[in-house]
């Protein structure tokens, strides 16, 4: 499988090797079926800034390195929602921050999908309340939720959910210590070779720019529908909200430690 490597971090080098040395092998992580529609490779994911500035260098940066992909590039670009309710909008990604509260959560990913599992819009929330603590106003705390989330809305799922295991080098697992080692601040080769399995076929519509305002209730919890997958601590991770004709609300929690 063939990636942009002339472009990727000399950090990421650093992981595949030790990947080789210790002999890790990591099982396929897709989010169940769930991928945009498109009738090309690669394609081009608008991400909504709806961040404040203390955000915006970690959106960025997520959104280069998951550009990294050979299938698609992520593209920021103005946002059209208030950071508190995030509206989603058709064919993007809105990615928000706000005060949300003490929700238990550091970071929430929400997709939209019609009757062809096809997501046809996305949502990223930061959770400020926890992120203005000393705990998580990192550097490494704010790339490793911003990358997974962003992870999420592109079809991933995490790669590990034990956040007491040694590190994967990659923003799709789990940790009580994202600075590592290994760094879990930015995606991984597994996570690259992912996406291409997950994109290797055309669809012959795309769901991808299209330009309707939706509306969403992602700060409500029991909004987003029934939990359908809990961690190791008993919590609900993944939940389901059925909207009827087919379609449904799925999100990812990311919980505070």
């Amino acid at each position: 499988m063939k990636h942009k490597i002339h472009l990727k971090r000399t950090a990421l080098f650093t992981v595949l090797a030790v990947f080789i040395t210790v002999g890790v092998v990591v099982a396929g992580h897709p989010w169940s079926t769930y991928h945009w529609a498109r009738t090309a490779n690669p394609f081009s994911l608008k991400l909504g800034d709806n961040v404040s500035t203390a955000w915006d260098a970690y959106l960025t940066e997520a959104s280069s390195d998951w550009s990294l992909s050979s299938v698609l590039d992520t593209n920021v670009i103005a946002g059209s929602s208030s950071p508190r309710t995030c509206k989603a909008k058709l064919g993007q990604v809105a990615v928000c921050n706000a005060k949300y509260g003490s929700t238990g959560w550091l970071g929430v990913a929400s997709i939209s999908t019609n009757s062809s599992n096809h997501i046809t819009q996305g949502t990223v929330k930061l959770n400020d309340t926890y992120f203005n603590t000393k705990t998580y106003n990192t550097p490494a705390w704010r790339r490793l939720v911003t990358c997974q989330e962003i992870g999420h809305t592109l079809g991933l799922d995490h790669q590990d959910e034990v956040t007491t295991n040694s590190n994967l080098g990659t923003c799709m697992d789990y940790t009580n210590n994202p600075v590592g080692p290994l760094s879990n601040e930015h995606p991984n080769a597994h996570d690259y070779d992912e996406l291409e399995l997950i994109y290797a076929h055309s669809d012959t519509t795309t769901t991808v720019g299209q330009a309707i305002l939706q509306g969403s209730r992602l700060n409500d919890v029991k909004g987003i529908g029934k939990g359908i997958r809990k961690d190791k601590k008993g919590r609900n991770v993944l939940h389901e909200r059925d909207l009827g004709n087919g379609e449904k609300v799925i999100t990812f929690i990311f919980w505070v430690d």
